[in-house]
């Protein structure tokens, strides 16, 4: 048994925030105790006064490079820095090689990360055969195999009528497409977003509508055969201002963003500097402040990195030839802290956007709550940690992020994945290998 003693427990699921305590025992969440701790206690005990003690924290959007990448990343190395990060669950995305698009690759993760894995990991499966858009992948198969939901993430469905075919099959099973929203005719090659700074720079741009078209798109495809959809990565103030409305006309519609969206603009290129490379990429001050209010208002349901891990010389590189991507587990939990800066958000809205939320948009029974019997995954966060992020810190085998250097308010002091610790900053308390 495993006793975590005293601290701030937030658990918007069940709508608890009260200082008390949490018992954890056989993977499982026992009880909530409030009032006084136990006097005697058979187990493991960790003090968090002064901590917040969560659901673990799931990021549902991540690319762990494995199989076939792992010179970038692997599952071990990969979650490792998720738990470091606070998290206790990733989604990871199918562009790997072999393209997840097989149950042999689906069940190869799976097992993988249960042999080598510091957090749980859950399988995004392709929509189209090798990522290819051009023949729907077997879904049931996948399904069957473990994988979540559906996504060619880093490349978009441009065949209309296909990702309407893939909505249809999928709703009765009760499963989200997940969309990369881009036309990429629109994007054109670009290397960066359409406005001042690429204009003074140089480099080609992208403008706002290859996304902004592209979610529009998508959501109508939703609205005619009632399908199950997500947005991921929204970055533009259009791109908002459409899931808004579809949420007003009732659709099942949810989006993401991540933490750089709402952090930087393309201000960061200047330089040229290539670790602010992404895709889509940073936007201007009105899109950051447009993704603010989204997250403020409720439209936006998650935050998630889209931990991108890339070797240097993909980055050390001409700018517009640079890989697209930022490494980001360990930076997304002190990122999406300073939103409680000025009200912007309250605690227990962060904890939905970066666990109930992910949890309920992934159908992922057993997580992102702390009731009776759920899954003991639990994210202790020091609220108040000062620190820098620098390269010694990063447990990535990549290093590709414009955030080294920053001072960080926040940090994950103890994660627990099935009533077993696996990363701790509390002295005294002891991480599982």
């Amino acid at each position: 048994m495993l006793l975590i003693k005293g601290g701030r427990v937030i658990d918007p699921a069940s709508g608890r925030d009260e200082i008390g305590h949490l018992v954890l025992e056989d993977g499982k969440v026992r009880e909530f105790l409030a009032g006084e701790a136990p006097a005697r206690f058979q187990g493991e005990v960790i003090s968090a006064d002064g901590m917040w003690v969560v659901p673990g924290l799931i990021d549902m959007h991540v690319h762990l490079r494995d199989p076939g990448y792992e010179w970038k990343e692997d599952i071990a190395t990969g979650t490792r820095a998720a738990a470091a990060g606070g998290f206790t669950s990733v989604a990871c995305m199918a562009n790997t090689n072999p393209v997840n698009d097989s149950p042999e690759v689906t069940r190869h993760i799976i097992e993988k990360a249960r042999r080598e894995g510091y957090a749980n990991v859950f399988p995004v499966a392709a929509v189209t055969r090798g990522l290819e858009g051009k023949e729907m992948a077997d879904f049931s198969e996948l399904a069957d195999a473990g994988a979540v939901a559906f996504s060619d993430d880093g490349k978009p469905v441009e065949n209309s009528l296909l990702l309407r075919r893939a909505m249809e099959y999928v709703r009765p099973f009760g499963y989200r497409i997940l969309s990369h929203a881009e036309d990429s005719v629109l994007a054109g090659g670009g290397a960066a977003h359409e406005g001042w700074t690429a204009r003074k720079l140089g480099i080609p741009g992208i403008p706002s509508a290859a996304e902004e078209v592209a979610i529009a798109r998508d959501i109508l495809i939703a609205r005619q055969v009632g399908g199950k959809l997500h947005i991921q990565h929204i970055s533009t103030r259009m791109g908002v201002d459409l899931l808004r409305m579809a949420r007003r006309a009732g659709l099942d519609v949810t989006g993401e963003t991540a933490p750089h969206y709402f952090t930087l603009t393309d201000a960061a290129l200047e330089g040229y500097d290539t670790n602010a490379k992404m895709n889509p990429p940073l936007r201007g001050e009105d899109d950051r402040m447009a993704i603010l209010d989204g997250i403020q208002d409720g439209t936006i349901d998650a935050i998630a990195c889209d931990h991108a891990p890339h070797e240097a010389y993909v980055k050390k590189c001409e700018f517009a030839a640079a890989a697209n991507g930022i490494i980001g587990l360990q930076t997304s939990l002190p990122l999406s802290l300073s939103l409680l800066a000025g009200g912007k958000v309250t605690p227990a809205r962060l904890v939905d956007l970066l666990s109930a939320g992910p949890a309920r948009i992934l159908s992922l029974r057993g997580k992102g709550t702390l009731a009776a019997g759920a899954d003991a995954d639990v994210t202790v966060i020091d609220p108040e940690a000062e620190w820098e992020f620098g390269s010694a810190d990063v447990l990535s085998k990549s290093m590709n992020s414009p955030f080294l250097g920053w001072k960080m308010r926040g940090r994950a002091a103890a994660t627990i994945c099935g009533g077993r610790v696996r990363h701790t900053t509390i002295a005294g308390v002891t991480a599982n290998a």
